[in-house]
C-alpha cells in the first residue's frame, strides 16, 4: 500500500469505485434506493461540493463520505477508508474537507450517525474530537418501503 492519496470532491463519476468500496466494508450498510446511482446523483445535485473521495496514486477510491445540509445543519454520511489505507489521515483528511465545505456554504454545525457496534468508526469519531450525544433520541420514518438497507457481510 502507498500512502500516497489525493482528496477530492466527489462527482457521480465517482460512484462506481465508491459503491466498490462500500461494498467491500464489512458491517457497511447501503439503501437499495438512496444508495444506488440515481439516489447518490440526486445528492450529490443537491450538494455540489460538500461530498469527498479519496483516491489513490494508482486511481482506486480508497475513501469516500457523503455530506450535505439543510441550509441549517450539515451531515456526513457513509464515511469510510479502506481497510488497507487505513490509519494514514484519510478519514481526518476527508472530514476536514467536508467542514470546511460546509463553512464555506455557511454551515456551522455538523452531524452524524455512527452505528453503536461500529466499535472502529465510533473510536475514530472520538480520537478527532467529536462529541457523543447523550441528551437526544434519533427518530426514523420510512417513507418508501422500497428502499431496503443490506448490511455486508
Amino acid at each position: 500500500m502507498s500512502d500516497k492519496y489525493t482528496i477530492r470532491t466527489m462527482s457521480i463519476n465517482d460512484y462506481p469505485g465508491v459503491k466498490a468500496l462500500w461494498m467491500s466494508i464489512h458491517g457497511f450498510a447501503i439503501r437499495s434506493i438512496d444508495d444506488s446511482y440515481a439516489g447518490v446523483d440526486k445528492f450529490l445535485k443537491r450538494n455540489p461540493t460538500t461530498s469527498v473521495v479519496a483516491i489513490s496514486s494508482s486511481g482506486e477510491v480508497v475513501g469516500a463520505i457523503l455530506c450535505g445540509h439543510d441550509g441549517r445543519r450539515g451531515c456526513l454520511y457513509h464515511v469510510c477508508v479502506r481497510e488497507d489505507y487505513r490509519r494514514f489521515g484519510i478519514g481526518k483528511a476527508m472530514v476536514v474537507f467536508c467542514m470546511n465545505a460546509l463553512k464555506d456554504e455557511g454551515i456551522s454545525k455538523v452531524s452524524l450517525i455512527a452505528f453503536s457496534n461500529n466499535d472502529i468508526g465510533n473510536a475514530f469519531w472520538n480520537c478527532i474530537g467529536w462529541t457523543k450525544r447523550e441528551d437526544l433520541n434519533y427518530y426514523d420514518f420510512t417513507l418508501n418501503t422500497e428502499n431496503i438497507i443490506a448490511f455486508n457481510k
